[in-house]
């Protein structure tokens, strides 16, 4: 890779860990349903304007929106208001790896080498310990709707990789329109209109940079560089950059918000990390040379994101086809459950 694109990649991964931080200052202003709400509205106007139609099947386009909108998002949102730390979130998110895998192989077939599933069980050991950590520190109702949405998160993979979108930020900026009103129902029904109303009426100019950010910096932005390098190297040499975005998320966390990591916090880290890049480089290295299938299988099962936005489909469609085919670090502050 070229100098520039190798330092946007960094810049998309620091963009993206960045944006967890953001996440719980914004939970500040929003409960958590109107908050994901909001930021695919953004995400989608006035985008949806300047894209063009859609270029796959409706079905694909509402399937994704609601896993990866409406489940993946808004248990990240409920679980990191309940208590669950920004750094921490970035974290565990990536266990969506070991779930792509999972669900790929079930729904399409795909059967993991034993380096990627040595690196699945890796990373799913330093999810254990995340989870011994987080039940001595935190809720771990919160720790399990990460996991959650870790799940959604892989199973949008799946059905985004069925889908197989020629064009990633048209397939993104549609895919944001569907999740607006059932998130919007569901924060009406279990938050509450009064809630809401407050939030709304009470939007300052921070609110609305946070909205700015999670929607345009992290979703047109983000997505819409990584689909540019996506489309200029393989996806074996672009992935490797997304476990950066753990780095720079639990950086950033410590920098902003003062969130401090335990012994067994960067144990969990370095398991985690270790075995998702040892499953994402073991998909890319197999058949190296035998190009889009190589690249195709690296994006989907091995390499994440880690991004609040929908990341890993950003490669998934950039990889060529198949040729045969308190909002503080302090949980004391927050409430056990969403507003």
């Amino acid at each position: 890779m070229r100098p520039a694109h190798v330092l946007l990649a960094v810049l998309v991964a620091a963009v993206w860990g960045v944006n967890f931080v953001v996440i719980e200052v914004g939970l500040d202003h929003f409960p958590p349903l109107l908050f994901s709400a909001l930021r695919f509205l953004v995400a989608a106007l006035p985008a949806v304007f300047f894209v063009g139609p859609p270029k796959v099947a409706w079905k694909w386009i509402v399937g994704v929106g609601l896993v990866l909108g409406v489940a993946k998002f808004g248990l990240l949102f409920i679980g990191m208001d309940a208590g669950m730390p920004a750094g921490m979130s970035s974290l565990v998110l990536q266990i969506q790896a070991v779930f792509t895998a999972l669900f790929a192989f079930v729904a399409l077939g795909e059967r993991p080498g034993r380096v990627r599933v040595l690196g699945m069980v890796i990373a799913l050991a330093g999810i254990g310990v995340a989870a011994v950590d987080e039940g001595e520190g935190g809720p771990l109702t919160a720790f399990a709707l990460l996991i959650g949405a870790a799940a959604c998160w892989g199973a949008s993979n799946v059905l985004t990789r069925k889908a197989s979108p020629p064009d990633s930020l048209n397939f993104m900026v549609w895919v944001s329109t569907v999740p607006v009103l059932p998130l919007l129902g569901l924060s009406l029904l279990f938050e509450g209109p009064t809630a809401d109303r407050d939030a709304l009426a009470a939007l300052d100019w921070q609110g609305v940079g946070i909205i700015v950010y999670v929607a345009w910096i992290t979703t047109v932005f983000g997505f819409g560089a990584w689909g540019y390098l996506l489309r200029r190297h393989p996806a074996s040499t672009v992935a490797p950059f997304s476990l950066l975005v753990p780095v720079s998320g639990m950086s950033a966390a410590g920098l902003v918000l003062g969130e401090s990591v335990s012994a067994l916090g960067w144990c969990a880290a370095a398991l985690l990390v270790g075995g998702v890049g040892l499953a994402s480089l073991a998909g890319a290295g197999r058949g190296g040379a035998a190009g889009s299938k190589a690249g195709l299988r690296a994006g989907g099962s091995g390499a994440v994101t880690g991004s609040p936005g929908p990341g890993r489909e950003v490669r998934e469609a950039a990889s060529p086809p198949r040729t045969t085919a308190s909002r503080t670090p302090s949980t004391a502050s927050r409430p056990g459950a969403p507003r």
